[in-house]
């Protein structure tokens, strides 16, 4: 999936889906919000790319695709890192995890910050490759950036008080690095599959994490 505007538009339905059934499971959980809105944004987010690769292929106008373009790197580089261990943050049940999350957040905003300035100056370009998207946005020897990325998203996910978003962040790292050995230029587009992976388990987390038995799902 994701391979192509077809699969962009199908996955980006099925996460969207997903999103939709994780708010039904909010159940008045004020603190789950952000995450249940995690879905709806990925899904989104897919949604937005086939507008991108229907441009590219011509068969949209090119200043649509310039937006979709820059609507898909704001949300990859600027919504997610800063998200991500906000809304860990907000699902935190203890004083002593928050304590522990809040860097992380921070460091979120200080990544995004970054990365939005660097898209601002420019110049920012995308272009058909190989089964993928490659995504530019002028970043020279962006390593270090892309691996505080990695640290602001997955870090919060693998120090959390819940167990299973313990779990599913050791997945991600699992993922991320997968990704990242395959491509480079694709990683950004490959998000589709973090988005399916991510989706899935924030729908079962809001189906059995239930407000009554959040304490025992956090560990001590």
């Amino acid at each position: 999936m994701c391979f192509s505007p077809q699969g962009d538009l199908a996955g980006g339905a099925v996460v969207t889906a997903i999103g939709v059934d994780a708010y039904r499971h909010l159940r008045g959980r004020n603190n789950h919000l952000l995450l249940a809105a995690l879905p709806l944004v990925l899904g989104a987010h897919q949604l937005d790319e086939s507008i991108v690769w229907f441009s590219l292929q011509g068969h949209l106008p090119h200043t649509l695709g310039r937006v979709a373009m820059w609507i898909y790197l704001v949300i990859a580089l600027v919504v997610v890192p800063i998200l991500v261990p906000l809304a860990i943050l907000r699902l935190e049940l203890t004083r002593r995890h928050r304590w522990v999350i809040a860097p992380f957040v921070a460091l979120g905003v200080g990544v995004a910050t970054v990365l939005l300035v660097q898209m601002v100056r420019g110049p920012v370009s995308v272009k058909m490759g190989h089964l993928h998207l490659a995504y530019s946005i002028g970043l020279h020897d962006g390593t270090l950036i892309i691996g505080l990325y990695v640290l602001a998203t997955c870090g919060s996910l693998l120090l959390s008080g819940y167990r299973d978003v313990v779990i599913f962040g050791v997945a991600n790292v699992v993922a991320v690095v997968i990704l990242a050995r395959l491509t480079a230029d694709g990683f950004a587009s490959l998000w589709c599959f973090y988005a399916a992976l991510a989706s899935g388990a924030i729908s079962l987390h809001m189906r059995f994490a239930k407000p009554h038995r959040a304490r025992p799902y956090v560990l001590t």
